[in-house]
């Protein structure tokens, strides 16, 4: 696993210790002074652990993350024509809902705030005592200017214990894609407090009934910004969004049976890539974004094929009895996920393509299918047992099992975000079906669709 490595204040923290010992004892120049010394270092060293080292400290590799409790009022607005009043409300209340939805952060009340939302940004003028006493220990300052449509935003977000800066970012986008300038803000965050790129500025894919047919449609990762992609007034299904999101596979039954298209987001145009007779379904993408796995069974049996993205035939992966269905591929393209009920029952499989061997993963559960393939290297699968659908997770040798969802409904159709650290799913735990998202380990579990009708089937790229 990568480390995570320390925002700035523990480097400050660790920049005090050196200021210590090269520069408080060499004044003390008697052992008494020396002893006190010491002594006095001990006393804050060992009383207070959580304050001397680095106090906002996120591991994202460690099974459970504490919270840290943020907070972010409205925003400052500094514009000449004091204009788009609505903004210090909606900056604040992205940023927001990115930090909530990371999992690492815990976004306080604004009715709690003891202090005036729009006083200065700056450190010095920021009463910390204020916040500390609120239970604050982050503190996310903003404000914004607008000329014409053009939008300048800039954010500091501060330790409240030590009453300091940890970061300082300006974004420079428009007023109407001002939800996706607070993405990439918000991006900078957690790049700053874990040394890994945020997930704030992804898309999804997914199915929706809301007109009474299943279409695609795509939005921001958070759910917002949603726009419909197919108008077939028929059964779309299975979208595939590519490895740089900018295009899409799916299948449709528009001209009669299911057939694959895909779509370049860019033109906004689709075409139809494999009409074979029986069935063209669920195709997953090879991680070089130019071939993709397909299940046809145009050859008699139902069996798994690597495709162009014209649909021509490149290879044959599967050829045994049985159904084989599904596939993923593994972060450098050479093995391959799928389901197959070869051994009575639909379970997960891994084909090595270099060696051309199988072998089953799953053995829990009586009905095991989805499987989604993570950058960093684990498979998340649907699995029915005892009458309940769950997302699961295991490794590509079968090990490490674990169960993310439990006891809320029927959750389905896992995919992963395009840095392997959270899962996408539906489920219907509050009646329609709906696309939620959580942390790979299975926390932080929250609802980002709430369109009527029923949403399936999410795709995740950046």
């Amino acid at each position: 696993m990568m480390k995570s490595k320390l925002h700035s204040i523990s480097r400050i923290w660790t920049y005090n210790l050196f200021d210590f010992f090269f520069q408080v004892l060499p004044h003390c120049v008697t052992v008494n002074r020396l002893l006190h010394c010491c002594i006095l270092f001990l006393y804050v060293f060992i009383l207070y652990p959580s304050t001397t080292f680095a106090r906002i400290y996120i591991d994202i590799d460690s099974p459970s993350v504490r919270k840290f409790k943020v907070a972010v009022p409205d925003f400052t607005n500094r514009s000449d024509n004091a204009g788009h009043y609505d903004l210090s409300h909606e900056l604040s209340d992205v940023i927001n809902h990115d930090l909530y939805l990371s999992g690492f952060f815990q976004p306080m009340d604004k009715g709690a705030f003891l202090q005036d939302e729009n006083s200065s940004d700056s450190a010095n003028s920021i009463n910390f005592k204020d916040w500390s006493v609120i239970g604050a220990e982050l503190l996310l300052k903003g404000a914004y200017q607008c000329i014409g449509n053009s939008l300048t935003v800039d954010i500091r977000l501060y330790d409240v214990f030590w009453a300091r800066q940890i970061l300082a970012k300006r974004g420079l986008g428009t007023i109407s894609s001002c939800r996706y300038l607070m993405h990439r803000l918000g991006n900078e965050i957690i790049r700053k407090l874990t040394g890994h790129p945020g997930m704030f500025a992804t898309k999804i894919a997914f199915v929706s009934n809301i007109t009474g047919h299943k279409e695609i449609y795509i939005s921001d990762y958070d759910g917002y910004n949603v726009r419909r992609l197919t108008y077939d007034r028929s059964i779309d299904l299975f979208p595939r969004l590519s490895p740089d999101g900018k295009k899409i596979m799916y299948n449709s039954y528009r001209d009669g049976g299911p057939m694959l298209y895909i779509r370049d987001l860019a033109c906004n145009v689709s075409r139809r890539i494999s009409s074979r007779p029986g069935l063209n379904i669920g195709a997953g993408w090879m991680p070089d974004g130019k071939r993709a796995a397909l299940t046809m069974s145009n050859k008699g049996n139902v069996d798994i094929f690597l495709i162009d993205l014209d649909g021509r035939i490149l290879s044959r992966l599967t050829n045994y009895w049985g159904i084989d269905v599904s596939p993923s591929f593994s972060p450098d393209g050479k093995k391959m996920a799928f389901v197959s009920d070869r051994s009575g029952s639909p379970q997960i499989y891994v084909l090595d393509l270099t060696t051309n061997t199988t072998r089953r993963i799953t053995f829990n559960g009586r009905y095991n299918t989805s499987p989604a393939w993570s950058f960093r290297n684990q498979i998340a699968f649907m699995s029915f047992d005892n009458g309940v659908f769950d997302i699961c997770s295991i490794d590509e040798n079968g090990g490490h099992l674990r169960k993310l969802t439990s006891g809320q409904g029927k959750n389905e159709d896992p995919c992963w975000s395009p840095d392997g650290r959270y899962i996408m799913f539906s489920s219907n735990r509050t009646g329609h079906y709906h696309i939620y998202i959580m942390t790979a380990n299975g926390h932080n579990q929250i609802q980002i669709t709430t369109m009527e009708g029923d949403q399936t089937s999410p795709s995740w790229a950046p």
